[in-house]
């Protein structure tokens, strides 16, 4: 339990530093640009790539950045590119995939196995219920009509979002972007 309050204090400090905060700015614009190539598939189902830069902010700076950086990226893209009403649970959602990607990643190795455990709880979590549940409530579509489809499109983007983030981050780290981004912060 101190190991996880310690993880929390650390990144809550992150958060104090100026060049934290315009590192994450920078990611979070990059983060818009990306979220502009989702591709809607019917009425339940996107497959969007801004997690992609979310995921280097609770890489880079942890649990309790990320949680504030979800939910701040989430309110962003809704007011840049409304797609419906705004409902707050997926700002819920984007909060606890920032603790939850951040309580995996930071001040961790990043193994294939770590990321595919991260990614797999995320998309259980956040994507398969509490997600099913915010649609249910929204469109009264029923939870167990949605489920099936969701349970689908996420155990075939599991090991593909593992691959890319793994990949990305690696090729990052081999060529100092993430070290050079630490020393400054």
């Amino acid at each position: 339990m101190k190991k996880l309050a310690t993880l929390f204090q650390d990144s809550y400090n992150e958060l104090k530093s100026v060049k934290t905060v315009t590192t994450m700015a920078m990611f979070a614009a990059l983060g818009v640009i990306l979220g502009s190539l989702t591709i809607q598939i019917g009425d339940f189902i996107k497959i969007g790539f801004s997690t992609i830069a979310n995921q280097f902010v609770y890489y880079l700076f942890g649990p309790a950045v990320g949680c504030f950086f979800g939910g701040a990226m989430d309110i962003l893209k809704f007011l840049i590119k409304p797609t419906g009403a705004f409902f707050p649970g997926w700002t819920f959602n984007a909060m606890a995939a920032g603790l939850l990607y951040g309580c995996f990643f930071y001040k961790k190795k990043l193994t294939i196995w770590r990321v595919l455990a991260a990614e797999l709880t995320v998309a259980v979590i956040c994507n398969m219920i509490l997600g099913t549940l915010w649609l249910d409530i929204m469109y009264g579509k029923g939870f167990f009509v949605l489920l099936p489809m969701r349970v689908f499109k996420n155990l075939v983007m599991w090991p593909v979002n593992s691959f890319i983030f793994h990949t990305m981050v690696w090729a990052m780290e081999r060529s100092g972007v993430f070290r050079l981004i630490r020393r400054s912060a």
